[in-house]
């Protein structure tokens, strides 16, 4: 470390890491903002950060708004960074939501507003006109106060005394679950949480002095605020931002800035590189790509697909691309976000297993190739500090190595609770073994299913989404997995499987998106005999039905998740829009 840059481990706040990093190394780059994922665009130093943030602290204080909170409603850009770390300077919580584009994403704003208890909406001048203009008659916007806060000028900064630094333990940020399994809720992530999360990251994942992210993550999501934000404030890792839609667009994009500004750390979801790999096979990545300098490439929020590790390192070791640098990770926004991650530096861990003996909750080795033989990717294990542990859900005893139960956790990362849900927050966040001692330490529920072998985190599924089929437990992504691998041209991701009842038994549901493309040249029917074909030679599954969406109808949360129930009550109520036959 240089000696003019101070000491992460003595940060006690987010608020004093920004002070400290602007006034030791105030020329120091923390930001740099792509233009359409590409091109440079600004740069904030820390310096130009800690300034705009206290010019916008300062307004935030004289608007009353100091001690409460806030909706943080923002595109990828500066004036989201800025306005986040104003938040920490005044004593304001933000709730960061996606900025919404259709009357869905109007309606969780509202929800999350009269969640968090507040009537404040921060955005930019231009969110805040888009808005009036497109949603300015609808009930949900009544009574919400839009404050740009990009026409807070720098100059107050000098003037505002500023207030006392937060303590550790209170609160820094409202982060909404994803709510992929149910209404979003307010986690209370305290400075605490995120300084211990990022020690973590940093000590799982080293960066070093040429150390840089390269990210295109959403910034209101856990994964996007935590490598975008917290540790360029943390760590002094400078990141370089473009918006998701950049490289949705053109997921090249990503690849291409890594190469360009030498990236070290980036992170993303597994569908994340299989569309790189998409965009590699169909020639839409251009020459001159080189990954060498890539050492971090975490793979997580979603489970990760062992297909798509073994094809994105293929497909890119020409570029420079070393397989030993996918990091596969499992975490959760109530646990700030990491939970476990795989070192840099060693190849991906990947079991063989009888797909029957999981159903049933036990591991049972196979061999690749075979039938009945599924895949399941490490995803590493907790620093010192944390501990995960596998327990059974309906005893709440712990299970032994190579058998299926719920992940727990606990450590400095598990946050306080949810906001203002007290039964729920002492549920999942205050659970305790059967055979505990009293007094012993309370872990957090994540409602998630897996296994430890040798040490390692394997995760299987959802507790509540896995649907059971004489006996056995069956994995929606698992379906969903050879639904998309259907026919060539479906998307990753793209895909729901779910179970409904119609009185007399449990049908077998699958939701498949398909573009234009697809469907001229598969036909509906066509597609759909092929999802059933799929899904009985991988799954040995009937499907009972099959339907078949245009592009951008299967329901997802802000992150990207697949939202699995919202798809079944669709389903039920007649509003897939489903594409006819013929």
């Amino acid at each position: 470390m240089n000696p003019a840059e101070p000491d992460p481990a003595t940060f006690r706040t987010l608020s004093e890491a920004l002070r400290l990093r602007a006034e030791r190394q105030p020329d120091a780059v923390s930001h740099v903002f792509l233009r359409d994922g590409e091109e440079p665009a600004r740069e904030l130093t820390y310096r130009q950060l800690e300034t705009a943030a206290r010019a916008r602290a300062a307004a935030l204080h004289e608007a009353g708004l100091s001690g409460g909170n806030a909706v943080m409603l923002y595109p990828t850009g500066p004036e989201f960074v800025q306005a986040l770390a104003a938040c920490w300077l005044a004593g304001v919580v933000g709730a960061p939501v996606q900025v919404p584009t259709r009357s869905r994403g109007l309606q969780r704003l509202r929800r999350i507003a009269d969640d968090a208890g507040t009537t404040t909406v921060l955005t930019t001048s231009e969110v805040k006109h888009d808005l009036e203009e497109r949603f300015g008659t609808l009930p949900e916007l009544a009574g919400l106060t839009l404050l740009a806060t990009d026409t807070v000028p720098d100059g107050p900064a000098e003037a505002w005394p500023g207030l006392p630094d937060p303590g550790p333990q209170d609160v820094a940020l409202l982060q909404y679950t994803s709510g992929s399994t149910s209404d979003p809720k307010g986690v209370l992530v305290t400075h605490d949480n995120f300084l211990h999360n990022a020690a973590e990251t940093v000590e799982l994942w080293p960066a070093g002095s040429d150390g840089r992210v390269v990210s295109w993550l959403p910034l209101f999501h856990d994964m996007g605020l935590l490598f975008g934000v917290v540790l360029p404030v943390w760590a002094g890792l400078p990141a370089h931002l473009m918006a998701p839609e950049a490289f949705i667009r053109r997921p090249a994009r990503w690849l291409e800035a890594i190469s360009r500004f030498r990236g070290t750390h980036a992170a993303a979801p597994s569908f994340a590189y299989e569309l790189c790999v998409q965009a590699a096979q169909e020639g839409k990545v251009g020459p001159g790509l080189d990954l060498s300098s890539w050492r971090v490439a975490v793979n997580g929020a979603e489970p990760v697909r062992w297909q798509v590790v073994r094809s994105f390192a293929e497909t890119f070791a020409a570029a420079g691309f070393d397989e030993r640098a996918m990091c596969p990770g499992y975490g959760l926004a109530e646990n700030t976000l990491k939970a476990t991650g795989a070192r840099q530096d060693r190849p991906v861990s990947v079991l063989w297993l009888d797909s029957a003996a999981l159903g049933e909750g036990w591991v049972s080795p196979g061999r690749e190739g075979d039938e009945e033989v599924v895949p399941v990717v490490g995803c590493g294990s907790a620093v010192p500090g944390t501990t995960v542990l596998i327990v059974d859900p309906e005893t709440g005893l712990a299970c032994p190595s190579d058998v299926v139960g719920e992940i727990w956790i606990s450590g400095p990362c598990v946050a306080g609770g949810y906001r203002e849900r007290p039964e729920e927050s002492e549920e999942t966040f205050r659970a305790r073994l059967a055979d505990g001692a009293p007094g012993g330490p309370a872990f957090l529920r994540t409602g998630d299913l897996g296994f430890r072998h040798e040490g390692e985190l394997y995760v299987t599924g959802r507790l509540k989404d896995v649907l059971i089929r004489k006996g056995r437990n069956f994995y929606p992504q698992d379906i969903e997995l050879s639904a998309e691998r259907a026919v060539p041209g479906l998307r990753p991701n793209c895909a729901a499987a779910f179970s409904v009842d119609d009185g007399l038994s449990e049908r077998l549901v699958v939701v498949v998106e398909a573009d234009g493309r697809v469907l001229r040249g598969t036909g509906v029917e066509t597609l759909r005999e092929s999802v059933r074909e799929a899904v009985l030679d991988a799954q040995r599954l009937v499907v009972d039905d099959v339907v078949i969406v245009r592009r951008g109808a299967v329901p997802k949360t802000s992150s990207g998740k697949v939202q699995r129930r919202a798809c079944r009550m669709h389903y039920l109520d007649g509003t897939l829009d489903a594409v006819p036959a013929g």
